[in-house]
């Protein structure tokens, strides 16, 4: 069995990380690709593991579908047919895709965002306020937030 160390997909490549490459599908989705790379503290090994992309993607397909009553997420599907389906231009690249992608909406910035503003008083950093106070706001919901100053 070989492994896929890297994928290369007739899609825009948005980014390559240690683990996975996220495509471009269009304005609203994303192809996630889990490779057989593995990680460890921060370095990618030489040697892949075979399958090793499509256990995560599973396992991670698994819990989306089976909390998704419980909490909605940007999973649309992992399952490869479905994906051959919307997407008929990875056909030729079936073998690559098959059980270790997952399409995804993409998520606006706004929707959720966090902005962490923390200062050591050192002028390193500095606070959203300018001074060397701590500022946290989180904004989870659309209806929630909470500041938390000095």
């Amino acid at each position: 069995m070989t492994a896929l160390a890297e994928s290369r997909l007739p899609l825009p490549l948005l980014r390559r990380g240690k683990v996975r490459e996220v495509y471009e599908v269009d304005a609203d989705h994303l192809l996630l690709v889990a490779s057989d790379r593995v990680s460890a503290f921060d370095v990618v090994m030489r040697e892949p593991i075979p399958r090793k992309g499509a256990v995560l993607t599973q396992v991670s397909a698994f819990w989306f579908e089976r909390l998704a009553e419980v909490f909605p997420s940007h999973f649309i599907t992992a399952r490869t047919e479905e994906i051959l389906a919307r997407l008929p231009a990875l056909r030729p690249h079936a073998a690559e895709v098959a059980g270790r992608s997952m399409l995804v909406q993409k998520r606006r910035t706004n929707a959720c965002r966090r902005l962490v503003a923390l200062s050591a008083g050192t002028g390193a950093e500095g606070s959203s306020t300018g001074g060397s106070d701590t500022m946290v706001e989180r904004t989870t919901s659309r209806n929630s937030s909470s500041r938390v100053g000095k």
